[in-house]
Formats: C-alpha cells, sequence, structure tokens
C-alpha cells in the first residue's frame, strides 16, 4: 500500500474514532492484512507439521490446519479471486484462475493426508512437505500477483469492504 493510502486509511480510522463511530468486525486492516495474517498463522502450522514425528501432534496438527486453511480458501476465491477474475485484465484473469487451481491441489493433499492410514509413515511425511511447498510457492505468487491485481484496481474502501465480506464467506464454510 502506498505512504497515501496508509495515511489515508488511518486518517478514516482516526475520524470514525473521534465521531464515537463503533469498530465494526472487519475493520481492522484491509483484506490483504487480514490474508497475510493468516497466511502466516497457517505456515506456521504447516512448518509444526514437518517437523512432528507424533501420530497425536500430527493428526491436530492437520485438524487445526484443516479447520484455517480450507474456509481461507473458499472465502479467498469467492471475495478476492471472483473480483480479480471479474477485471478486463488478462493477466489478472490469469492470476485468479491460477489461484483457483491452485487452491483445489492444496485442498485435495490435505484431505489425502488426512485419509492416511499412518500419520508416522514415510508416506505422510512426504505429503506433509508437498503440502508445506505448495501452499508457500501459491503464498508467495499470490502476494506478488494478486496482491497486485487487488492494490491497482480496487479502493482502500473496496478493501475494507471485501475483508467484512472475506471475514463473513469463511464463517459460512462447513468443513465434511
Amino acid at each position: 500500500m502506498s505512504l497515501t493510502g496508509s495515511i489515508k486509511k488511518t486518517a478514516k480510522k482516526a475520524q470514525a474514532a473521534m465521531a464515537g463511530e463503533p469498530r465494526k468486525e472487519g475493520d481492522e486492516g484491509d483484506i490483504l492484512d487480514t490474508l497475510k495474517r493468516e497466511h502466516r498463522e497457517v505456515a506456521l502450522l504447516l512448518e509444526q507439521l514437518t517437523q512432528s514425528e507424533s501420530a497425536p501432534e500430527r493428526r491436530s496438527l492437520l485438524k487445526q490446519i484443516k479447520e484455517a486453511l480450507i474456509p481461507h480458501l473458499r472465502a479467498e476465491q469467492k471475495v478476492v479471486y471472483d473480483a480479480v477474475i471479474a477485471l478486463k485484465d488478462k493477466d489478472a484473469k490469469i492470476d485468479g484462475e491460477e489461484g483457483y487451481i491452485e487452491h483445489e491441489t492444496a485442498e485435495k493433499m490435505l484431505l489425502k493426508l488426512e485419509k492416511m492410514d499412518s500419520f508416522t509413515a514415510p508416506q505422510f511425511s512426504a505429503g506433509a512437505k508437498v503440502l508445506k511447498e505448495l501452499v508457500q510457492h501459491h503464498v508467495q505468487e499470490e502476494e506478488k500477483n494478486i496482491w497486485s491485481d487487488v492494490q491497482d484496481n480496487f479502493s482502500d474502501d473496496d478493501r475494507l469492504e471485501m475483508n467484512r465480506e472475506f471475514l463473513a464467506a469463511k464463517q459460512k464454510v462447513r468443513l465434511h
């Protein structure tokens, strides 16, 4: 975000606070702030998963990753990717479609890990490593390409609204 954008956002928050307006869920920052925080949280869980050798710990971490990742992926697609795909820019459309494909691949890998018979088998360790690398690659590209598309095409107010929609959409995701 540019310095001017940061100043405008801070000024709006200050004005709202001085006017006594109640702070709404999702006003903590724009969509990119929320996504960055969630990306870091999942990265830490994936790091713990790949380092663990305990079946109960791996099972617990996998559950935590699923509970964090699946709602994130689905809400991000609905709110961010669909908005980027709707832009007239061909490269932005490709970025959005690529994100959908990478999300689908990560979700399939996560479900495959869940169904494994042994959480201590070499196959589980390999699958956990693949999931971690897939998510790392995806996050790097997303934070470069998709975020640039969002910053270039959506105002500060748009991104605040996207954040509210994202948080609401996450609440509606049901895990199976």
